[in-house]
């Protein structure tokens, strides 16, 4: 195994992710940088960060998939970049295992200053058939997979004679109430009732989306009365919503639910909350019982024995005490509204410690609400007491959002989507086989060749 040493003329600062939390901190961190004080090198499977507030729009087709990701080389100028996953930490000895994609030879790389920002991941239960018959929404792969793999169950249902296997084509099931999996459910609903009135042969009663929520209640973070409205709102669309429901099967794409219901269903989609990224369970690093970095709220990493020196940590993989005690537990929810805030706040900690300061920030934002898209035109926004429905609402998301993706040149991005898909109308064009692009060319090369024929001149001599 390759080792990389620190070169002992900087340090290195490690930022381990490079999501909303870790471009961001990295960005400010090498604001504040000397020239030489310092080396930023930051660790992520993919070469980008993904503006997760958007995946329901690039399903919904809204935005181009490539403009809800902000490219870290790009927007990180002055940091290393490495493509990679971190397998695990040795914070004792000050360096990480990183395993490179596309099956190079793990190294392990030293470190100074660690920043934990690895993010969350799914929570899957063990529910049989969901590993193998569901997919998630955490990654822009799977938000442009899921659109396609929709409009093209459309296509090929508006073919089908047999009832059942034309039934299970246009059953869509949404496992999880909270934001995400409602504003998926509600996006995708729209683009596909659009897309039915362009199939002669289908009607929107032949669609059928369902949502399973194991709680009394969906979208926790709006009010009682916001959430009962949006239930309302979904059912008036034709949307079956099960609440105090659990999905308990799904093997081979028969679900089964709590109530007793059966039905078979060729779309599953789980968002049913998530957990801290597992790389923390490989580490030396203090964890809490759900898998959570334990920090103080100046995002130093602490355990039993007090401040774990050198290591920090914030955002979905962190368990970031609420100081405005309005988080659940006493403590922030992972959403991006608190990463982005928490990411200067660690930049600024980070470098104090690098330069042997002992004040450091603490964390504290009062959560001003949330705003959520339920497709074109629909929302629901809560900030404090008030209250907005509709297309205010709506107005509301795309106006905080479109703001709140790193970088200008994202935000002019997204706002020329939104423009051209409001003078052209929604786009409802799938695209196939995006996960076996060879296959076109692996059919052709396998092809019979064509029977050879006698030139027409030698026939002509044969026959006289």
């Amino acid at each position: 195994m390759a080792l990389i040493r620190n070169s002992k003329l900087r340090p290195r600062i490690l930022v381990v992710g490079g999501g909303y939390l870790g471009l961001v901190a990295a960005q400010h961190m090498l604001k504040q940088l000397g020239t030489g004080e310092a080396t930023v090198t930051v660790v992520d499977p993919n070469p980008y960060m993904t503006y997760q507030p958007f995946l329901p729009e690039v399903a919904s087709g809204a935005i181009e998939p490539r403009h809800a990701v902000v490219p870290l080389r790009r927007h990180l100028k002055g940091a290393e970049v490495v493509t990679g996953s971190v397998t695990s930490i040795n914070h004792a000895k000050k360096f990480v295992v990183v395993e490179p994609e596309g099956g190079d030879e793990p190294f392990e790389l030293d470190y100074d200053q660690l920043v934990m920002a690895a993010g969350a991941v799914p929570r899957a239960l063990p529910i049989p058939g969901l590993a193998e018959e569901a997919i998630g929404l955490k990654r822009i792969e799977e938000a442009v997979a899921l659109r396609d793999h929709l409009l093209n169950r459309l296509d090929e249902a508006a073919l089908m004679d047999n009832d059942d296997e034309r039934r299970k084509a246009l059953t869509f099931v949404f496992v999880g109430g909270g934001f995400a999996g409602v504003e998926i459910l509600a996006e995708l609903e729209d683009v596909v009732r659009a897309a039915v009135a362009q199939h002669e042969t289908l009607t929107e009663a032949d669609v059928r989306f369902v949502l399973v929520e194991a709680m009394g209640r969906i979208m926790p973070e709006v009010s009682e009365g916001q959430a009962r409205w949006v239930v309302d709102h979904l059912r008036e669309r034709g949307i079956d919503v099960y609440l105090e429901t659990f999905l308990q099967d799904c093997t081979n794409k028969h679900c089964k639910l709590s109530n007793g219901e059966e039905f078979d269903a060729d779309t599953i989609v789980w968002s049913a909350g998530v957990k801290a990224n597992p790389v923390l369970i490989d580490s030396d690093l203090p964890i809490d019982e759900r898998g959570r970095l334990t920090v103080r709220a100046d995002l130093r990493v602490e355990d039993e024995n007090g401040v774990v020196a050198d290591a920090w940590g914030a955002g979905d993989n962190a368990a970031v005490p609420d100081l405005s005690g309005m988080g659940p537990g006493g403590y922030c929810v992972p959403n991006a509204q608190h990463a982005v805030r928490q990411a200067p706040v660690l930049a600024a900690n980070v470098v104090a410690a690098l330069r042997g300061e002992t004040e450091f920030k603490q964390y504290f934002h009062k959560t001003m609400g949330s705003v959520a898209g339920l497709g074109l035109y629909k929302g629901v926004a809560q900030v404090g007491d008030f209250e907005a429905r509709g297309i205010v609402a709506w107005a509301m998301h795309r106006g905080y959002h479109g703001w709140a993706i790193p970088s200008a040149e994202r935000t002019s991005r997204i706002f020329g989507n939104w423009v051209l898909n409001f003078l052209n109308g929604r786009d409802t064009t799938s695209l196939r086989d995006l996960d076996v692009p060879r296959k076109a060319f692996v059919e052709a090369a396998h092809s019979k060749p064509a029977p050879k024929k006698e030139p027409k001149d030698a026939k002509e001599k044969a026959n006289a």
